[in-house]
This record gives structure tokens, sequence and C-alpha cells, in this order.
């Protein structure tokens, strides 16, 4: 029997000081006040939390400093983003000695036409078989280009170190299709906040979403209704999400992300270069679609005191 990994886990982002240098100090402050929610546990080093612009000495960093301030009973998911297999490898063995509890390994994507599911097939096996933890598949075609289709999903699914997936290409076609082919031991996990309701409902075990970061009380919330098949409950609190999620992820990206953080208390600071950083428009932008979701009324309300 696989591990189950199942619930809410935020991916969490990276957060920069003005020079954009890791600040592990706001990091730890940051985990220590999520650590109040009921999460599963956190995911590192993921889109949300900007591997590709770290150099492998702050992506330690990251991890240590996470691993440090998560409580005990809640997961560490470390991300992998890696196009060569050697270097995911090695990357899995360092984050077990850093006691990461599982590998979030995204596709390899650089040479697009050559990426078939027969190379995918062999890349996460060979990973699999070296890692001393379990590992996560992450399909996000939209960043990658490269997506994970069921059939492969199903496949992978057979090796005993392979868990379950995140997977975030936003087709609820997807994610059921694998749900049907994968066993009930593989732990499926949508992250796509726009399909929560539906991907629990269908037997989903949990998701990975940027939008739990800063409104896991609504994402619990719609995770428990679906499982319990109030559909009418857990809609209206999908359609009150929606435009949080959308203003944190594909209207204003990382930046709006962070932008979010900031106005919630938490320090969210700057992404790194080239993305840009989030301005005073911006900045309202986000106060307005938080206010405005019912999620937050400690900011109707006009209290500076944060949500969490």
């Amino acid at each position: 029997m696989k591990r189950l990994i199942a619930g809410l886990l935020p991916p969490l982002p990276t957060p920069f000081d003005e020079r954009e240098q890791v600040a592990g100090d706001r990091f730890r402050a940051n985990i220590e006040r999520w650590n109040r929610w009921d999460y599963a546990g956190y995911v590192v080093l993921g889109s949300t939390g900007e591997f590709v612009h770290l150099t492998e000495r702050e992506r330690w960093k990251v991890v240590e400093t996470a691993r440090e301030a998560i409580l005990s009973d809640k997961l560490l998911i470390v991300g992998a983003s890696y196009n060569a297999t050697r270097e995911a490898v090695d990357f899995a063995r360092r984050a077990a000695s850093l006691r990461a509890d599982a590998l979030l390994v995204g596709t390899p994507h650089y040479y697009r036409d050559q990426i078939t599911p027969r190379v995918l097939l062999e890349h996460y096996r060979r990973i699999a078989d070296a890692s001393p933890i379990p590992i996560l598949l992450y399909s996000v075609p939209q960043f990658t280009g490269i997506a994970l289709d069921p059939e492969t999903v199903a496949r992978l699914a057979e090796h005993p170190n392979i868990v379950g997936i995140k997977e975030s290409s936003g087709s609820l076609a997807t994610l059921a299709e694998i749900l049907r082919l994968v066993p009930s031991d593989f732990s499926v996990l949508t992250g796509s906040a726009a399909l929560l309701q539906a991907a629990m409902a269908l037997g989903a075990k949990g998701a990975i979403l940027a939008v739990g970061c800063i409104a896991p009380e609504a994402c619990l919330t719609i995770m428990r209704l679906a499982r319990d098949g109030d559909a009418a409950q857990a809609a209206a609190w999908q359609l009150k999400l929606l435009p949080v999620a959308r203003a944190v992820t594909t209207q204003f990206g990382i930046s709006g992300l962070k932008a979010a953080l900031d106005v919630l208390g938490f320090y969210g600071g700057l992404p790194r270069s080239p993305l840009p950083a989030p301005d005073e428009k911006m900045r309202a932008e986000i106060r307005a679609i938080l206010q405005a979701s019912g999620l937050f009324p400690e900011l109707e309300e006009g209290r500076a005191r944060a949500v969490l």
C-alpha cells in the first residue's frame, strides 16, 4: 500500500527582500502563521515558489528553513523541475537527507519535440528507482508545453515509489480519466482551484493550490462539502473562491499572490526579476477582489489585523 497524500497543501511562495535575496526569516514567520491552519502539509520550490529563479544554494536554504518551521505532523513536499534526469535524481537524494517527505517532479520540457510518453516513462522510473522518498508527478502544460496523458500516468502509477500526481492542466476530462485509470491508493491532487469542487466530487484525494495560501478556510470547506455530497453548498463556496483564485494565478500571477499576502498581513514582497513587481494599481485591485469575495470579513470591516 502506497503512502496516501491527501488534503490541502499550499504551494508556498519564496519571499525575497528588496535586493531580491531569499528572506529566510520572513519565510519562517509566514510558515509559523500558516501552521495554524489544518493543512496536510506544504509544497516548497514549486512553480509558485519560483524554483526556476533560484540557485541551488538558495533552493537548499528554502528547504532547510521550511523543514525547521513546519510542524512535525505536516508534510514537506519539495519541487524538483529539472530537465535532466540525473539532476533530478541528485536532488531527490539531497532532499531526502534534509527530511523532505516527498518530491514533486515536473516534466522535462526544453527539448519538447523529443519528450515523448516513452521518454517520460523512463525519466520518472529512473528517478523513482533512485529516490529515497516518494515521488509525485507534476503536470503543468501551460508552463512547460508538456502534458502527462492519463495513460502514461496510469503506467507510472504501477511503480511502488510513484505515489501520486499534481494535475494542473485545468482539464476536468483529463483529471477524470486519470482517476478512472489509476488505483485507489494513488494520490490524485488537483492544482486547479477552478476544478476544486468537481475534482473532490470525482474522488481526488486533495489539492495543491496557490489560493490555499490566502483562503484556506474556503478551500477546506469546499473539499469537505464536496466529499460529503453537499453539491449546492460546495458550489456556493466555489463561486466565491473563483475570482480570488483567478487574481492570484492567471490574472496577476505570482506578483498578485505576493501582493495579496501583503494585504493580509503576511510578508509577500517582490517576485524575482523578470517577473513584474506589484504596483499600487495591482495592490488596489487585489484588495478590492478580496473584499468583494466575502471570504475576508476583516478586510470588509476595515480592520488591520490579518486573516490568520
